[in-house]
């Protein structure tokens, strides 16, 4: 997992825009933590948007 959360949010993002049609479907894929992916990104004010399929600032 990419410890830097701003790191970790332009890699998630791109994956959700290039290949995932959702969160879920990334994290399941990957076999990564969907909470603490939530958490990291969080932390730096961003949320996960399903509408957009992307975090988006707070």
């Amino acid at each position: 997992m990419i410890e830097d959360p701003n790191i970790l949010l332009s890699y998630i993002n791109t994956k959700l825009r290039d290949e995932y049609d959702s969160l879920v479907d990334l994290t399941e894929s990957l076999n990564l933590d969907i909470d603490l992916i939530n958490k990291k990104l969080n932390s730096i004010n961003y949320y996960y948007d399903a509408l957009e399929n992307r975090f988006i600032r707070r």
